[in-house]
């Protein structure tokens, strides 16, 4: 594949969408700590689900705008006649079963929060707050069993291919490929623990 920079990148990054591109260099793989970020990323994997990233990614500001900003407090509070907005916003993806979802989730993220004192300690406690390198895999025993767990906490949407591929997004799991100029041990891989 032929890249106007000349960098190799993940064979999944299209060449032709300059967002994507930048997702792929300065944002996938890379740590993320903040609560707010992690429910945004998690909401948005969600409604991934049997499309791909950059479809998602595409309508994140849509996204955005449509679910207030990913305002926590705001998601939780939706009641039937948000639904029904979100249903028939256009720039988004319509699937009611996703937008409830991504409401219900949103108060079991909150819950997490409570308990853990925030997602990231909840999220980051399954590695000790280690990144994961590895690729070329879809799911693993880490994604199962944290699906396993927020499923058991009621949310939904949260199969192991989900769970694998946000762990991956939020970086716990880092995945760059082989050849790939962010693969690890090349370029800045922005782990805090990795000495």
């Amino acid at each position: 594949m032929e890249w106007k920079d000349g960098r190799t990148r993940c064979k999944w990054a299209n060449p032709n969408n300059d967002a994507y591109l930048r997702y792929h260099d300065e944002e996938w793989g890379v740590p993320v700590y903040d609560d707010h970020k992690l429910f945004e990323m998690l909401i948005l994997e969600c409604f991934q689900a049997g499309l791909s990233w950059e479809c998602v990614l595409n309508k994140q500001e849509a996204f955005r705008a449509a679910f207030d900003g990913f305002e926590l407090e705001k998601v939780c509070a939706y009641g039937e006649e948000k639904i029904e907005e979100l249903c028939g916003n256009k720039e988004i993806i319509r699937n009611r079963l996703k937008i409830k979802a991504a409401v219900n989730n949103a108060c079991v993220f909150r819950e997490i929060q409570k308990e853990y004192g925030s997602f990231s300690n909840y999220l980051w406690h399954w590695t000790k707050e280690k990144v994961i390198y590895e690729n070329d895999m879809t799911s693993s025993p880490l994604s199962d069993s944290v699906s396993k767990d927020l499923k058991k906490r009621g949310m939904k949407f949260v199969g192991a291919v989900i769970i694998y591929s946000y762990m991956q997004a939020v970086g716990v799991i880092y995945s760059h490929e082989k050849g790939c100029f962010l693969e690890h041990g090349k370029g800045d891989v922005h782990d805090r623990t990795d000495t």
